[in-house]
């Protein structure tokens, strides 16, 4: 027997027939691209050319409406740029990178620069003309010389590190300098309005706190062992490298900067003056900073222990004043570095002596005033605005690997007591035998 359906079943029926309808807004047939999370960086990042993408929502009426209009552009475009729709609403991830807010919105994608907004009227000829204008561009662009492609802008003149897994634990974790480091995605869109901002403050920060990044894309172990599960994060590794902690402020040039010497006050580690005890302090100390300061005490025999911790005390005052430059402190005993003396012309003043060395640049300046607290401070400032009359040090100096100070006065070595009648019994023997 047939029976009729209730009014509720049919518009059931009706209702999700239309969702259904509405859910598909862009058909298998449909000449525009469908994008999702798994195609995203290929068809749009990776791309050669340009891209239109519309971030839409199924249940937009407006979407709905745009709909025809998006694929006649794709169709008048085809061979010039692509078109693609992205379903924001399934995807929510993907549109979140991107900021999305409303439907539908336009971007465009053009190799080697951030998406831009097209806010012109939504009609195949605007939306087709303004295509061909990023067309143009990019023609320009490659006729002049520039580079263009989906790679981070990062690499370009920017002072910000490139870290991976072969140099992170020896430049960042190994390191006495704060480092703030990004670990940034390619295709992510956060990264890409990031980027310029990045670099510029990367730039201003040169010379006072170090800037990183790091693709994730590629150092998948870096991502797991600090634990990145969003993009960008940015860490914060200070004094206590082993304990990064995440940057959560504004995604600017000054935020960042800001940011970057409020911590420099509080992450500097305390200041320290080293015993030059082998090659090995030389190349931890000296090879690395900007400028080393190495100073060469007296004999202990000549100090004691009491006057050699003044000269250490003092030293470590300057260390302290000025932690928060790039600088070394090192010290040896008078003679216990040979080499290093005579490359430096140290022993002709008498000691305690001090010299400023750039080991990178292959060069030093001596302090030429008194080992005292004023001239010596004075000799830091005037070598940290580039010098005077520095000298060449003309290769690096052999280092020799000596004990380190005990921190007690020194012993005089007792030899053993010849009398007189033995000298004068082993002089008459030999005259005896001529």
């Amino acid at each position: 027997m047939h029976r009729s359906r209730s009014p509720l079943l049919i518009a059931l029926s009706f209702l999700f027939t239309s969702f259904t309808i509405s859910n598909a807004l862009y058909g298998p047939s449909s000449p525009v691209v469908q994008l999702t999370p798994s195609n995203f960086k290929s068809k749009v990042l990776n791309s050669n050319g340009v891209v239109l993408v519309e971030f839409f929502a199924p249940w937009c009426g407006h979407c709905q409406t745009l709909t025809p209009t998006w694929e006649k552009a794709s169709n008048v475009l085809k061979g010039v740029a692509t078109v693609a729709a992205l379903d924001a609403d399934a995807h929510k991830s993907l549109s979140q990178e991107y900021g999305i807010r409303g439907f539908p919105t336009i971007k465009v994608f053009v190799p080697g620069k951030p998406p831009v907004d097209y806010m012109g009227a939504r009609d195949v000829k605007p939306i087709a003309e303004f295509a061909l204008q990023q067309v143009k561009a990019l023609l320009k662009d490659r006729l002049a010389g520039k580079a263009s492609g989906g790679s981070s802008e990062k690499s370009e003149s920017s002072a910000s590190v490139e870290l991976n897994s072969h140099n992170f634990d020896e430049l960042v974790l190994k390191s006495k300098e704060l480092w703030i480091v990004e670990f940034f995605a390619p295709w992510c869109g956060h990264c890409k309005r990031l980027a310029p901002e990045w670099k510029r403050a990367a730039n201003n920060l040169k010379g006072k706190v170090k800037l990183g990044h790091v693709d994730c894309d590629s150092e998948k172990s870096l991502m797991s062992r600090f634990n990145v599960q969003g993009f960008p994060t940015i860490l914060v590794f200070g004094a206590d490298k082993d304990s990064p902690v995440p940057y959560e402020g504004a995604r600017t040039a000054s935020a960042i900067e800001s940011f970057a010497l409020e911590q420099l006050e509080t992450n500097v580690g305390p200041a320290e003056v080293t015993e030059l005890t082998g090659p090995d302090v030389m190349a931890e100390k000296c090879s690395s900073a900007a400028i080393c300061f190495v100073a060469f005490l007296p004999d202990i025999l000549d100090s004691k222990a009491e006057g050699r911790n003044k000269y250490l005390d003092m030293l470590l005052s300057v260390a302290e004043k000025f932690k928060r430059s790039p600088y070394s402190y090192v010290w040896a005993a008078a003679g216990k570095q040979p080499v290093l003396e005579n490359r430096v012309s140290v022993g002709g003043y008498g000691y305690p002596a001090l010299v400023a060395l750039n080991v990178k640049k292959g060069a030093y300046a001596p302090l030429i005033s008194a080992f005292e607290l004023e001239h010596i401070i004075e000799f830091v400032k005037e070598a940290g605005r580039g010098g005077k009359g520095n000298l060449p040090l003309e290769g690096t100096p052999e280092i020799a690997k000596t004990e380190a100070w005990d921190g007690k006065d020194g012993e005089i070595m007792e030899e053993d007591e010849i009398s007189l009648e033995e000298l004068m019994g082993d002089f008459t023997a030999s005259k005896d035998e001529l």
